[in-house]
């Protein structure tokens, strides 16, 4: 899977989807700093990337219809998650492989010990 990493992740997380098999983009880099929710919603549609982020904005449904990307992956964060925490969570998810295999088409919110993996209604 190609997974597009929205701006409010560590590069960090790069290495970890990397080591499960993946490869990534960084939306800072695909774009720019600050690039708005639809400028990276856009790129992960025409690129058919999966974006991973940290933006629950993206949780939206009905902004942001799962059946129209890819996949969506919305990391829920307590305020005071460190980059460690958001690795080991990314680690977590990608080691669900029967989870990411289903993640077309679909969007994921993934917290501590918890993955809700929901089509668009």
């Amino acid at each position: 899977m190609r997974f597009l990493v929205d701006e409010d992740l560590p590069r960090s997380v790069l290495e970890v989807i990397e080591r499960h098999g993946h490869s990534a983009v960084l939306s800072v880099e695909a774009l720019r700093r600050g690039a708005s929710d639809e400028e990276i919603a856009a790129l992960a549609r025409e690129k058919s990337l999966c974006l991973l982020t940290g933006d629950l904005d993206f949780a939206d449904i009905r902004n942001y219809p799962p059946s129209s990307y890819a996949g969506m992956v919305v990391l829920r964060l307590p305020s005071t998650a460190t980059s460690s925490y958001i690795v080991e969570l990314i680690d977590y998810f990608l080691s669900k492989r029967e989870v990411v295999e289903r993640l077309g088409g679909k969007l994921a919110i993934v917290e501590a010990g918890r993955i809700r993996l929901r089509p668009s209604s």
